[in-house]
C-alpha cells in the first residue's frame, strides 16, 4: 500500500490569540471530499510519549480529524519507541517532542529520545515506516536533534525574528 502524503498547513488549524498561546481552531474544516482510503485504513501512531506540546486530542486535533476524514486510523503513542511499539502502524508523527515537561524549563531542550529510540525509530523507518517529524522553535529543535540526524536533518536550535514584517504578519493571524 502506498500512503499519500501528510500534507497539512499549521496556520490554518492554529490560532493565535493577543497573548501569544497556541490553541487548535476548532472552526477548521476538516471535511475530505473524496477520501484517499476508503477501504484500507493505514495506521498513524501519534507521540505523546515525549513531553509533546501537540497531541492528538490538544493544538494538533484539527490535523488528526484532518487525516481520519482521509481515511487515515489514528492511535496515540504513551510509550517510549521499542521495536514492538510500530507493530501495525505505517506512519509516526512526533510533534514538538520535548526533553521536559516544563516548555519554559532549561532541560527542555535536552534530547527528548534516548539513543534505543532513535535506533528503533530509524530502523522501522529503514523497513518501510513513514516518519512525519514537527519541531518548532527552540526549545523543539535541540529536543529532536538526536532523532533528526538519523534522517541527516540538522535542527536549529533557536528562534527566527522578522522584526520588519511582524506586524504586518500578526495583522494576518489575528
Amino acid at each position: 500500500m502506498t500512503i499519500r502524503p501528510l500534507i497539512f498547513a499549521l496556520a490554518a488549524a492554529v490560532t493565535v490569540t493577543v497573548t501569544g498561546q497556541q490553541e487548535a481552531d476548532s472552526s477548521f474544516d476538516v471535511r475530505v471530499a473524496h477520501p484517499a482510503y476508503t477501504t484500507t485504513h493505514p495506521k498513524v501512531l501519534f507521540d505523546e510519549a515525549h513531553h509533546n506540546f501537540h497531541t492528538a486530542t490538544g493544538r494538533y486535533k484539527p490535523f488528526v480529524d484532518l487525516i481520519s476524514n482521509d481515511g487515515y486510523q489514528v492511535a496515540p503513542n504513551k510509550q517510549t519507541f521499542t521495536k514492538d511499539a510500530f507493530e501495525g502502524f505505517q506512519v509516526l508523527v512526533i510533534a514538538n517532542a520535548l526533553g521536559s515537561s516544563n516548555s519554559e524549563a532549561a532541560d527542555a531542550s535536552s534530547p527528548a529520545f534516548t539513543q534505543l529510540e532513535c535506533d528503533n525509530v530509524r530502523d522501522w523507518v529503514r523497513n518501510g515506516g513513514a516518519l512525519l517529524l514537527i519541531a518548532d522553535h527552540a526549545p523543539a529543535g535541540a529536543a529532536a536533534e538526536n532523532l533528526a540526524t538519523r534522517f541527516g536533518v540538522e535542527m536549529s536550535k533557536a528562534y527566527v525574528a522578522d522584526p520588519t514584517n511582524f506586524q504586518r504578519i500578526a495583522m494576518v493571524v489575528s
